[in-house]
């Protein structure tokens, strides 16, 4: 199955469906997050589209968007090693296709993109409950770098 998706950069005309996939992203990360608003967007798949600094590429299944991912080039904190590092997002596959797999070819795609961009590093954020997506990148190589944590004060 994974061997007859093709991968390619996204394009404008693509944006219909991603706005759907990232609806269904947002829907699927809303109980790991109780300070995500009750209508809202992550992206702006307008830039990660036309940017040279960035790549969102779709996969297709018989024609049909089936998966998706981003890698864009940011600037590293100026005390770090590696001035620039690629960060990753929008990790989607359509529940239909899950556990194929398929998220581990859609990385590989975007760590091409990002080392032809001479880029040494790749990051990524994940909400400590989402177990099924941290064993996916634990899968690909990505290790627990740096906790973020947070209190309500009132």
């Amino acid at each position: 199955m994974k061997d007859n998706i093709i991968y390619r950069a996204a394009t404008l005309e693509d944006i219909p469906t991603l706005l759907d996939f990232e609806q269904e992203l947002i829907a699927y990360e809303r109980p790991f997050d109780s300070n995500l608003k009750d209508s809202c967007t992550y992206y702006d798949l307008d830039y990660l589209i036309t940017s040279s600094k960035a790549q969102l590429i779709v996969g297709s299944f018989n024609k049909v968007i089936i998966t998706c991912g981003y890698a864009k080039i940011v600037q590293a904190k100026h005390y770090h090693k590696n001035t620039e590092y690629s960060y990753m997002g929008f990790m989607y596959v359509n529940p239909e296709f899950r556990g194929q797999g398929i998220i581990q070819e859609t990385i590989a795609q975007l760590k091409k993109w990002s080392v032809s961009k001479n880029i040494l590093e790749a990051r990524l954020e994940v909400y400590n409950d989402n177990t099924s997506a941290l064993k996916a990148y634990e899968n690909n190589g990505f290790k627990k770098h740096m906790i973020e944590m947070k209190i309500h004060l009132k």
